[in-house]
């Protein structure tokens, strides 16, 4: 006996099939799901870009920074070499120091006063491929410090009148305990007007009714605004070094930290104990740093220099001398 489909009703005919056929309705709920899966693809229009700036705009991400790895490149036999092709040649820091010295005296650049800055180039992968390190913000104490660009305001909390003392003679702006919270919160005194709040432990519990209006600033044992030694935090965040981390927007995996040391009218032994602190707190928060390089504008040259001498035996990983 034939058996006969509903699809093959035609004109009220019933067509004969060759064999059985079962014809069901959809699951319920089966064409909202395919409905929602086809997904419009949304195409944004550029506006007219002049023909001058076509190639800049498409070199934008590319020209923020290059990408040099040279460990695959051989040695330099000669005195003289084309960089391309060798390896970048390695300086000690104190010998960096001296050659930007050189270009920088008076019968060259004429800046002997221009301040050196040292770039820490970072490895920002991770095990996950779509998913990099975080951004760093630090503050480093330095041993010499030199005249910043801005001055920094610092407000220090703390009951005990000696260390109050102590706090104003390193540097603090208002110091003060019980009464200096009344007052902000009379609104007598606005912590706008402060870059950074540090305070003593002693006097945490009354610090907390202030966390609302301090936000971000308020203090941690983290970020080395709280702690017993008060005078030390205060001689930190006035004359410290403050660096942040950047991210390479075509390249997400690399990354980089550039931070000024000091000036090239300072003494080879200034720097390098700036130097040397730098690099401690650098590897204490990113032991991932592949590169170091110090420049000094407005001259272009860009000296490589070896971490090895400074760099405790934990980070096995940053490069030396001998390896690049």
């Amino acid at each position: 006996m034939a058996a006969y489909c509903r699809g093959g009703l035609l004109r009220g005919v019933l067509w004969p099939c060759a064999g059985q056929v079962r014809c069901y309705a959809a699951r319920k709920g089966t064409r909202e799901k395919a409905k929602k899966k086809k997904v419009k693809v949304e195409v944004t229009k550029v506006g007219f870009i002049p023909h001058q700036l076509r190639d800049s705009v498409k070199l934008k991400a590319a020209t923020q920074r290059r990408i040099i790895k040279d460990d695959l490149k051989s040695e330099p036999v000669d005195d003289v070499w084309v960089a391309r092709y060798h390896k970048w040649r390695t300086y000690s820091f104190v010998e960096a120091v001296l050659c930007h010295k050189e270009t920088h005296h008076p019968t060259v650049y004429n800046v002997p006063d221009a301040p050196l800055t040292v770039t820490f180039e970072l490895d920002l992968s991770t095990d996950k491929k779509t998913k990099q390190v975080d951004s760093l913000r630090r503050l480093v104490q330095i041993p010499h410090p030199f005249n910043p660009d801005e001055a920094r305001s610092v407000i220090a909390f703390c009951k005990d009148a000696q260390a109050q003392k102590e706090a104003l003679e390193a540097g603090a702006s208002v110091v003060g305990g019980s009464d200096l919270i009344r007052s902000i919160q009379n609104g007598e005194l606005s912590l706008q007007d402060f870059q950074h709040v540090v305070a003593h432990t002693d006097i945490m519990l009354e610090l907390v009714a202030l966390k609302g209006v301090m936000k971000k600033k308020f203090p941690n044992v983290k970020s080395g605004s709280l702690g017993q030694d008060l005078c030390s935090m205060v001689s930190r965040f006035r004359a410290g070094i403050e660096y942040v981390s950047g991210k390479h927007e075509a390249n997400p995996e690399y990354g980089w930290i550039d931070v000024v040391v000091g000036k090239l009218d300072m003494s080879s032994e200034q720097l390098e104990g700036n130097f040397r602190a730098v690099v401690r707190d650098v590897l204490a928060a990113a032991p991932f740093v592949t590169r170091c390089s110090a420049t000094s504008p407005p001259s272009v040259e860009c000296l490589k220099v070896d971490l090895a001498p400074y760099v405790p035996s934990r980070h096995i990983s940053v490069p030396s001398q001998d390896e690049t």
